[in-house]
């Protein structure tokens, strides 16, 4: 995975630029290598927004764009929660391209006569009838 860091209103160094990396490594090794990682670094310059270090992450996949955006009081804070994010929503779109695929196998190994045959039922035992009460031992018998 190609990544990419941009600094907005701040300098990105060497060290700011090796911690973005390696806490996107969990998320390189579930995407293809052709994906592309935008990082964008920023901090606003309004004294009165306290969390004013703002980490926005674009990853552009194959079919799909995911973009998370997070905001904290250090830059460092900010790449981890958004690093969070960004794994969670690669994570749900693996589980649900995963999902599609299996559904679609299913579907087209079935229409080819492949697919298993659906499990028989085992047939229901017949309700007993009303049931008939035992005769007990101390009961008469009539006399024949």
């Amino acid at each position: 995975m190609r990544i990419e860091v941009k600094g907005r209103n701040v300098p990105v160094g060497d060290d700011l630029r090796a911690r973005v990396e390696k806490r996107f490594e969990k998320v390189s090794r579930q995407v293809s290598p052709l994906a592309r990682m935008e990082v964008e670094l920023s901090q606003e310059r309004n004294p009165s927004i306290r969390e004013s270090h703002v980490a926005d992450v674009t990853l552009h996949l194959k079919g799909v764009t995911l973009r998370a955006r997070n905001a904290s009081d250090s830059a460092v804070h900010a790449i981890n929660l958004v690093a969070e994010e960004l794994s969670r929503q690669v994570k749900r779109d693996r589980d649900k391209r995963r999902g599609r695929r299996d559904a679609r196998g299913e579907a087209a190994a079935s229409r080819d006569g492949r697919g298993a045959a659906p499990a028989a039922m085992p047939e229901a035992a017949p309700e007993p009838d009303e049931a008939v009460p035992a005769a007990s031992a101390d009961a008469e018998l009539p006399a024949v």
